[in-house]
């Protein structure tokens, strides 16, 4: 299948987005939900698979189970330019981090990454399961025994990856080792080898308040890494929720929870 080759401009600082120009008859598959707008002539259509065609109803619904197997949605969304000018059409990041552009060319044509990490893609590009073949990934990997592969037929393709916070790009050495929390992982080229390794010291696992594992990335190849998981987010918010006997920090009110009740919330 043909590749598309997309223009495409990131916005923002801390709540990015990526604008892409397709020109006439191009087209761009993207995570579900994170269409922000569309000029004239886009289309928007679903399908069970990111190819246009072909491999039957079965394959199709069997490409279509394994993305949801992953987290993402069970129908692919496309956004095709049926016009005869360029359009733009927006794709927003869905909590606060960053848009990361990749070219699978330039990374040997594939990369593995989070689950939800995926933001949107040119046509061309797909998204399958990278099931991890080590055991101790599987059980203990948190966010990745089952993480995503982007790939194309022809070995290039533009995709656009979200990360949380700040993003920081690493570069690694034959044999060049770096060990992360699992959550921070982004993704890595498929020359990385991705384990997981076991914190060590009785008291680093009961108080360390970083788990118990390790991602641990060998190299050579390139990894991505995000400074704010979403899960990490999540557990901060479900936290300081008052509905979950957290403290209400920074609400600045002397009042507390009367203040809450006078105003409404």
């Amino acid at each position: 299948m043909a590749i598309d080759i997309i223009d495409h401009q990131i916005i923002g600082d801390d709540m990015q987005a990526v604008i892409i120009t397709l020109d006439p008859d191009e087209a761009v598959v993207a995570e579900a939900g994170a269409m922000m707008y569309l000029e004239a002539d886009i289309e928007m259509a679903t399908s069970l698979s990111m190819k246009d065609a072909g491999g039957g109803l079965m394959g199709r619904l069997f490409e279509a189970g394994k993305r949801a197997v992953t987290g993402e949605s069970f129908f692919i969304t496309f956004f095709h330019n049926h016009g005869t000018q360029r359009r733009d059409c927006a794709f927003a990041a869905p909590y606060p981090g960053h848009v990361v552009p990749v070219e699978l060319g330039d990374h040997g044509g594939t990369i593995t990454c989070q689950k939800d990490s995926f933001l949107c893609a040119a046509r061309g590009v797909e998204v399958s399961i990278a099931f991890q073949r080590k055991i101790g990934v599987g059980l203990f990997g948190g966010e990745g025994f089952i993480l995503q592969k982007l790939t194309s037929d022809s070995g290039r393709g533009q995709a656009f990856l979200h990360a949380g916070g700040t993003t920081v790009r690493r570069e690694l050495g034959p044999g060049e080792t770096l060990r992360v929390d699992t959550g921070c992982l982004v993704a890595f080229e498929r020359t990385v080898d991705y384990d997981i390794q076991f914190v060590g010291g009785i008291k680093n696992k009961i108080f360390g308040g970083e788990g118990l594992f390790y991602a641990k990335l060998t190299g050579p190849g390139t990894v991505w890494l995000q400074t704010l998981p979403f899960s990490r987010l999540a557990d901060r918010i479900i936290a300081a929720a008052p509905s979950s006997g957290g403290s209400s920090k920074g609400e600045g009110s002397v009042l507390g929870g009367l203040g809450r009740m006078l105003d409404g919330s």
